[in-house]
Formats: C-alpha cells, sequence, structure tokens
C-alpha cells in the first residue's frame, strides 16, 4: 500500500484525510441523533443548539491550541478538541443557566466519529503526523519512508471501538446522569496517555503536551470513576 493513499472517484484522486474526517462528522451526528431519538433530551433544542455550536467551537480552538503547545506548527489534536469543547460547553451552560448534565448524548457518538477520522489519519501516512515510533513487530507499518512503525492510528480505532460498545452497555444499565460522557473522557484520556509514548514528540519532564494535558484531565475526572463501575440506581447530580 502507498501512503497516502488517495480513495478513486470517478476521475478524481480524494485525500483519504478530507474523506474520513467528511464521515467522521456525518456519522458522528447521525449516532447523535439517534441517540437522542432513543434516549429523549432534557434540554430544548435551541438549548442544545447553543451548546452544540459551542462543542464545535471550542474544539476547533482547542484542537489547534494544543497542537501549537506541543509542536509549534499547524494541524491540531482531538485531546485538546475534547478539552476546549468542554470548557465551552461548561462556559454556554453558566451563561443559560443550565446545571443538568449534557454530554451523554455525546459519548457515543463521538467514540465512533473519532474511530472513523483515525481510519483518515491511517490511510494518510506521515503527511498526518499521527504516525508511531519505530518497531520491530511482524505488523509494523512501512508509511513510505523505509522505517516500520507502530500503527497508532488503529490502536486508537480498536481501543475506541471497544469503549464505544462499553459505553452501549453502559447507557442501558442505570447509571447517574453524565456518567457516559465522563466514560468516554477516562476511557480516551487514559488511553492516549500510554499511546502516546509510542509516538514521536517533544517531551517535558518525559511527557509531551499531549500526555500532561491527558494527565490533568485525569485528575479532574478520576473522583468519578469508582461511579462508573457502581450498580446505582440513575439519578441526576
Amino acid at each position: 500500500m502507498k501512503f497516502p493513499f488517495y480513495l478513486p472517484l470517478g476521475p478524481l484522486q480524494l485525500h483519504p484525510h478530507f474523506v474520513f474526517e467528511a464521515l467522521a462528522y456525518f456519522i458522528g451526528y447521525r449516532v447523535y441523533l439517534k441517540q437522542r431519538k432513543r434516549s429523549g433530551d432534557h434540554l430544548s433544542t435551541r438549548d442544545r443548539m447553543w451548546i452544540v455550536a459551542a462543542a464545535i467551537c471550542g474544539a476547533a480552538i482547542g484542537s489547534k491550541l494544543l497542537y501549537w503547545l506541543g509542536y509549534l506548527m499547524g494541524g491540531k489534536t482531538i485531546v485538546g478538541g475534547l478539552i476546549g469543547g468542554l470548557i465551552a460547553v461548561e462556559a454556554i451552560k453558566r451563561r443559560l443557566g443550565i446545571q443538568r448534565r449534557t454530554g451523554d448524548l455525546f459519548a457515543i457518538a463521538l467514540c465512533i466519529g473519532i474511530a472513523v477520522g483515525r481510519i483518515g489519519c491511517f490511510l494518510s501516512g506521515l503527511s498526518d503526523d499521527t504516525y508511531g515510533i519505530a518497531t520491530s513487530v511482524p505488523w509494523g507499518i512501512d508509511f513510505g519512508d523505509g522505517t516500520r512503525r507502530h500503527p497508532v492510528q488503529l490502536y486508537e480505532v480498536v481501543w475506541l471501538c471497544l469503549l464505544a460498545l462499553w459505553l452501549t452497555w453502559l447507557a442501558r444499565k442505570p447509571h447517574r446522569e453524565g456518567d457516559l460522557f465522563k466514560g468516554l473522557m477516562l476511557g480516551y484520556f487514559g488511553f492516549r496517555l500510554a499511546i502516546d509514548f509510542l509516538k514521536p514528540g517533544v517531551a517535558l519532564a518525559g511527557l509531551t503536551s499531549i500526555q500532561w494535558a491527558c494527565v490533568i484531565m485525569l485528575v479532574y475526572y478520576c473522583r468519578d470513576l469508582p461511579h462508573l463501575f457502581a450498580r446505582k440506581e440513575a439519578a441526576a447530580q
């Protein structure tokens, strides 16, 4: 396989990052709509749209900011996007006077959307800057520079699929409002803290800026970890 792996569409050759990023948004949004229809929504349509808009704007800013801090160049990172989206949503909730948790409807959709997007990252090869370090494992991938590397993008796809399955199971059990989103954040940040040791990057005290951001978020959410594995009656918090 040659990277980037362009996708043919008639006479056109489409870059995989563009195609799978578009698919990620489309599929993620469809999953969100399905979850909202199935579970209902305690927010009005107007308030939910404010939440969605804040999440999108915050994610766009956060993904760029954290990437610049770590690499001082263009690009974006999902970790920064999740953090930026969280901050923006909490800010708009305070402005609108919303006190209930609002992230559960996004949890499974984000898992699936990010997984789809990571396929595009893998097919983009070295140009996407999401490849792993050199390795001798038999499943290492040569992205075109003659070096076999960890396909960390595919590791993430597998993890996100497993996380989505767990969140789906959790959604069908008694749980506290907000637990699905917290489960997503704990599962994703924990994974990124570990897997980014298999990625090249500028380290500060042994961790990259993305890993330090993951540590901060894990500390922020760790107090909720016991509730995710305790069988309690669903209750708003």
